[in-house]
């Protein structure tokens, strides 16, 4: 079960970006549901996101679209203590937000090309395929999703047993990578239960095993 909060005070609706048949959207839902990763769409997807790491941390770092991390970091109830893993971290724009706030940081996406074009962050990177964390089992306090694609499995894996996924959609409903808050514990392994809110253009929502 997840629990819907009031929405921030700077709750917008995005403008039309990425409907239900945008060809992300599709893919995202056979990875959290099907397993619909393979090394040849990881290498795919790898390196469309070297093509785009140019210009990705300007367009994606518009404060707005990251008030959904904000106003989780705010109401998400999330432990800022222990060790956060952002997945899918790209070139940053979550990272400068998230690093401030919390003890330990470590920032990891398949694409170099987008963890070298990124922001200057003091905090540790790491290339890496989510389908195949290099964590220890039971060893993240919280897993950072934002505008990712969901491996459930390697989420459960990783968590400690009292861990939480902050997970993010910044353009809500529109963006290409998408789940909706309740389709996220759905593919979670187990019972899991959270919280989620509306904050500038998109959502967040926060789980934690039931």
């Amino acid at each position: 079960m997840v629990s819907v909060l009031a929405p921030a005070d700077d709750a917008t609706e995005p403008t039309s970006f990425a409907g239900p048949d945008h060809p992300i959207r599709k893919a995202t839902r056979q990875i959290a549901f099907d397993g619909g990763w393979s090394r040849e769409r990881a290498v795919k997807v790898g390196e469309l996101f070297d093509s785009l790491s140019g210009e990705w941390h300007t367009d994606h770092s518009d404060p707005v679209r990251l008030s959904p991390v904000r106003d989780a970091l705010t109401r998400g109830e999330l432990d800022t203590s222990g060790l956060w893993v952002e997945l899918g971290a790209g070139t940053g724009a979550g990272t400068e937000v998230l690093k401030p706030q919390v003890d330990t940081l470590l920032a990891m996406d398949l694409s170099w090309g987008m963890l070298n074009n990124g922001a200057n962050v003091a905090t540790s990177k790491v290339q890496a395929d989510s389908s195949a964390l290099p964590l220890e089992a039971s060893s993240v306090d919280v897993v950072v999703c934002v505008n990712m694609f969901l491996f459930p499995d390697e989420v459960d894996r990783v968590l400690k047993p009292a861990g939480q996924l902050l997970w993010v959609n910044t353009m809500g409903d529109q963006t290409p990578i998408h789940l909706p808050a309740d389709d996220v514990a759905k593919a979670l392994p187990g019972e899991w239960e959270g919280i989620t809110a509306h904050a500038g253009t998109g959502f967040w929502a926060v789980y934690h095993r039931a």
